[in-house]
């Protein structure tokens, strides 16, 4: 059973790499957001207006706003918070 756990602290994914986690996810990027951290507050991420797009693009500029730890296992992921959200996709 192969499995990946994703550090996108060191490797930022690709908008086209976040669209297909995204949807291995089933979140919407407003969901992956982790709205704790500075960069959130800075960057005005909280307005209701902003689209998915531009929500993308700030996860990808800055990748601590990606919610982490990240497994990939079988075509699909899940985030690992709790570790046992991760027992369902291996």
């Amino acid at each position: 059973m192969a499995f990946e756990v994703v550090n996108y602290l060191d490797h930022p994914p690709s908008q086209p790499e976040l669209i297909v986690l995204l949807d291995q996810l089933g979140m919407s990027p407003r969901e992956l957001l982790r709205t704790g951290e500075s960069e959130y507050r800075t960057l005005g991420l909280d307005n209701p207006a902003l689209d998915d797009a531009t929500l993308m693009a700030a996860m990808v500029t800055h990748p601590i706003l990606i919610e982490r730890p990240i497994v990939v296992a079988n075509g699909k992921a899940a985030i690992g918070r709790p570790p046992e959200s991760v027992l369902a996709i291996l």
